[in-house]
């Protein structure tokens, strides 16, 4: 048959799939689409082994050169076979090889890159947390041995396989001992022995078996992620209520990585074309799926296993037109398997280029002469081209956990050189040869695992006993041949990435020596394979051009996650409405009936303002600023973060977080206070109040209540772990509905006829629990205005009918509901900073004039140390004033920048300093004007001067002032 004939063969129904074997199910047939056209397969089919079976190889093209691509391997490994998926989930480059058939799948080919999904995704997403003593990561000989013997010790064990089932390298071997190359374990089919041993480890009780799921990333501590694609293979079946894929999150004693090797290629020109295909994916394609990969093949190999795809495709009824082995010396027993097949052997040969368009037509060959000299090339027409450099052990995770890998110049290949603490490599992964080999290492290495978290040995799994297998000869190390036109353009190393061996050539010839370096000046090893195939090979071909050792030259870091995990996976539940959940309070209802426009404020829908009929919100403001200047308001200010800290150490501890004393403060009593962080800067305030003796509730600003608590906890947890304190979240537990104005005294005296609130009985920063209806209420005279107020605290569950009672009990005096609008603007007429909008993370107490609030009998406090700090007390700090327009109209926009004021009253010449910027702005009704608050250099001593504050290029005269704008002597808080 001749090259163009092999090429223009037509693809037929199953016109590669073999009669009977392989471990799909013929019963059952499934249709699919692919780049819109209707095909067929079997369940257990990967959508690469579907296609294949069509005679199809070509998937998509290449990112840069728009070259054919096809299918190059059976598994994770495979650099090219990307695909999009439509149906049922849109989602990018997936690998064709990976992605198991179901009925309805729509794909198509991919040009390098997918393109984002334009309709959301609908799947769900979860996680799970397991525990275990021992994880064991691949379901091959050597995992299923290892949980093995963990799991008959008593000891949890976790397997975790990405196969669709255990068996790992296996399930590429004859299922039968009637093959005369058939594994063999404990006297069964090596199949036969998978079946028997998870059976028994399904039937343990503290046994965890997790297939089709990837474990993708060590952390430290035993820690390890894992993804299970719980229903990817079931399609439009799949039920509604399953989550699609799950990640897993183990914590191991000990995890054993039995993650098998991934066969390399070797580079030669043109070794991109479709049709050529790792030697051991094409026996997996036979094996595992029923599939022949071509129908005339050429066998490219530098080592033994290539001669096992040989033989069994030879079986299957491929015709072999020869193996081409780049040792002089070609083992005996092989030499002898191909001669009654009759199938030519060239050895000292290598393939150096092939020939076709859309899929390999035909292979080069030519003798290897010794340095880059080559004999005389000859073609082979072939559809198929297998080819074999050898075998790297999968040590992404050993690496990943900072193992050190060691380069072994017999085999090419890098291999785990120390023990680790915590994570122990066999089998394959460890660069075992034989299945033999293979058992024997992975009991030993179950056995130092389970010594390690502290088991009997007693009861572990003896080694099975491998069949005999066929003697193992010398590899040769070949990286890359010759190239015949001496330039390395068409040598692909990275197929995926279009990368070549000229490519690294002008690397080194930048003056490039790293292989990390190289990884990033031509991109090899970043494409989705993560350089399975290319990474290896390319620092074996940069110590060749350096003159160096491989082990030298190293490897490129090998980074989790080593398989492409789905951002929707990471994510998990956490999207859509639930990555920033919406919280509400326990009277929403009541303001949405009240016609509430809303702002969110961290996760709370708090109502901005209450507009009546036609008003915009500047109106409604300085309305519901008015009602509680001169009558009544309520606010819902429930979403103030609100902690209770108990023990007997909660005073002591208060004083450590806090700059004031806490501890000091009576039961029945509230305190303001400050917190900094160790530098000394300001990141939250707000009050507590003393329950008990050893009972407070701090109170938080709304945005800045879940970062406190953790801070809280991280200081008693790491720090003072000696101190008897427990703290606990109460924000949704308790509503919280100020009361504010001068008639505010009138409404509560009303709902709470048995609490004295007179201003004598009832003192400012005091606090009483009382009884309404049967239900504890607690009132707390705090004021956030700077009015007489009130704050009623209340559970949440009887929220809505308090506050009913409150409005009801207001109607007399037009009590009117205000929101945070209305309540930025009372605070800051008042000079009451909000931390995060006054502040910037570089002001301390000090800064906002609060010098009162930092303790200067206090030991130690959180920041107490910065605040002595030359630069911290620097008089030329941004401190917080008061600015009133000159105008008395502008509103001067927040964030914009003050200058010092020119004569003329206009803007200099650039560079302009600037001496600080406006944090607060609005128009009050009060004042009868707008007003500001801002962070000025040297504030505190420039009241009483006029800056200019820039406005879209204009400048707007300002008068310094200070930072307390309305009742500076502070009387109108009492009434």
């Amino acid at each position: 048959m001749t090259p163009e004939s092999l090429e223009s063969v037509e693809t037929r129904a199953g016109a590669f799939r073999t009669p009977e074997g392989g471990r799909i199910d013929r019963s059952r047939t499934l249709e699919f689409t692919y780049a819109g056209q209707s095909f067929t397969g079997h369940p257990g089919d990967t959508l690469a082994s579907a296609l294949l079976a069509q005679g199809r190889h070509q998937i998509g093209t290449s990112v840069k050169l728009g070259r054919p691509r096809g299918v190059g391997a059976a598994w994770a490994e495979c650099p090219t076979s990307l695909v999009q998926i439509e149906e049922p989930f849109p989602e990018p480059m997936l690998l064709a090889s990976t992605t198991e058939l179901f009925d309805g799948l729509n794909a198509g080919g991919v040009p390098g890159q997918g393109r984002l999904a334009e309709i959301g995704d609908s799947a769900r997403y979860d996680s799970r947390h397991l525990h275990v003593d021992v994880a064991v990561v691949g379901a091959g000989p050597a995992g299923l041995q290892a949980a093995l013997t963990a799991a008959r010790t008593g000891a949890r064990v976790v397997l975790i396989d990405e196969q669709s089932e255990p068996g790992g390298s296996l399930l590429g071997e004859p299922g039968t001992a009637a093959s005369a190359h058939a594994p063999v374990i404990d006297g069964v089919p090596a199949l036969d022995w998978v079946a028997a041993a998870v059976a028994e480890l399904a039937a343990l009780p503290d046994v965890t078996l997790l297939q089709r799921t990837t474990a993708f990333g060590v952390y430290d501590d035993g820690f390890l992620l894992a993804v299970e694609r719980r229903t990817d293979h079931l399609g439009l079946e799949a039920p509604r209520n399953v989550s699609r894929q799950r990640v897993h999150r183990v914590r191991a004693g000990h995890v054993v990585v039995a993650a098998g090797s991934h066969e390399r290629p070797v580079v030669f020109a043109d070794n991109d074309r479709p049709g050529t295909m790792l030697a051991g994916a094409a026996r997996t394609f036979l094996h595992r799926y029923g599939v022949l990969a071509g129908s005339r093949a050429v066998v490219f190999t530098t080592n033994d296993s290539a001669y096992l795809a040989a033989v069994d495709l030879a079986d299957a009824g491929v015709e072999i037109a020869c193996v081409v082995d780049a040792r002089p010396e070609v083992p005996a027993y092989w030499s002898d398997q191909l001669a009654q097949r009759r199938i030519e052997v060239r050895r000292g040969a290598a393939v150096v280029g092939t020939t076709g368009t859309q899929r390999v037509a035909g292979a080069l060959v030519a003798d290897l002469l010794g340095g880059d000299q080559l004999g005389p090339q000859s073609e082979v027409a072939c559809d198929l081209l297998l080819v074999s450099g050898g075998w790297n052990p999968a040590v992404h995770l050993y690496s990943q956990a900072r193992g050190k890998l060691a380069y072994d110049a017999t085999r090419g290949a890098f291999l785990p050189s120390e023990p680790l603490s915590g994570l122990t490599s066999t089998g394959a992964a460890a660069g075992a040869l034989d299945l033999a080999t293979t058992l024997e290492d992975a009991t030993a290495a179950a056995r130092r695992a389970l010594t390690a978290v502290g088991f009997d040995l007693a009861a572990g799994a003896p080694a099975p006993t491998a069949g005999p297998g066929v003697p193992v000869q010398p590899a040769a190390v070949l990286w890359k041949v010759p190239d015949p036109d001496g330039t390395g353009k068409r040598q692909f190393v990275d197929v995926q990435r279009d990368a070549t061996v000229a490519d690294i050539a002008r690397a080194v010839g930048a003056g490039i020596r790293s292989v990390e370096h190289v990884k990033r000046y031509t991109t090899i090893g970043t494409a989705h394979d993560q350089g399975k195939t290319s990474g290896i090979v390319a620092s074996g071909i940069l110590a060749g051009m350096l003159g160096s050792a491989e082990g030298m030259v190293g490897t490129t870091t090998f980074r989790p996650p080593y398989t492409p995990v789905a951002f929707a996976t990471l994510a998990g539940r956490d999207r859509g409405q639930l990555f920033d959940p919406v919280r509400t309070t326990a009277i929403h209802s009541r303001h949405v009936a009240a016609g509430a426009v809303w702002e969110d404020v961290g996760q709370w829908k708090r109502p901005r303002h209450f507009p009546l009929a036609g008003e915009d919100m500047e109106t409604a403001v300085l309305r519901e600023c008015d009602a509680a200047r001169t009558g009544v308001g309520i606010l819902d200010g429930s979403t103030l973060g609100k902690i209770d800290v108990q023990g007997p150490d909660a005073g002591i501890f208060l004083d450590r977080v806090y700059t004031n004393m806490m501890s000091t403060l009576k039961p029945g009593k509230i305190r303001y206070g400050a917190m900094c962080g160790v530098d000394g800067m300001i990141i939250d305030d707000g009050v507590a109040l003393r329950l008990d003796e050893d009972r407070y509730m701090v109170m938080t600003t709304t945005g800045g209540a879940a970062r406190v608590l953790d801070w809280m906890e991280e200081w008693l947890q790491t720090e003072w772990p000696d101190l008897r304190v427990h703290l606990a979240s109460v924000t949704e537990q308790y509503a919280a509905f100020p009361v504010v104005g001068p008639r505010s005294r009138d409404v509560i005296g009303a709902v709470f006829p048995d609490v004295d609130v007179s201003a004598e009985a009832f003192e400012f920063m005091t606090f009483v629990d009382t009884v309404l209806g049967g239900v504890p209420v607690r009132l707390a005279r705090i004021s956030f205005s700077g009015e007489l107020a009130w704050e009623v605290h209340v559970d949440g569950r009887y929220a809505a009918p308090v506050w009913d009672l409150l409005i009801e009990a207001g109607k007399p005096y037009g009590i009117t509901r205000y929101g945070t609008e209305t309540m930025h603007v009372l605070r800051a007429e008042k000079g009451y900073p909000i931390i995060g909008q006054d502040t910037d993370g570089t002001i301390t107490p000090q800064d906002l004039g609060m010098s009162w609030v930092v303790s200067k009998k206090k030991d130690d406090f959180i920041g107490k140390r910065s605040h002595s700090r030359a630069f911290n007390n620097d008089p030329q700090r941004k401190q917080l004033v008061g600015l009133l327009p000159k105008d008395r109209s502008t509103v001067l926009p927040e964030g914009s920048q003050m200058i010092e004021s020119t004569p003329d009253g206009t803007l200099p010449p650039p560079p302009v300093p600037m001496l600080g910027h406006v944090t607060s702005s609005y128009r009050s009704a009060y004042l009868e004007r707008p007003f500001a608050l801002a962070l000025l250099a040297g504030g505190f001593a420039r009241v009483g001067d006029e800056i200019s504050v820039v406005v879209r290029g204009e400048l707007v005269p300002c008068e310094v002032t200070s930072a307390v704008l309305v009742d500076p002597e502070g009387a109108r808080r009492d009434g």
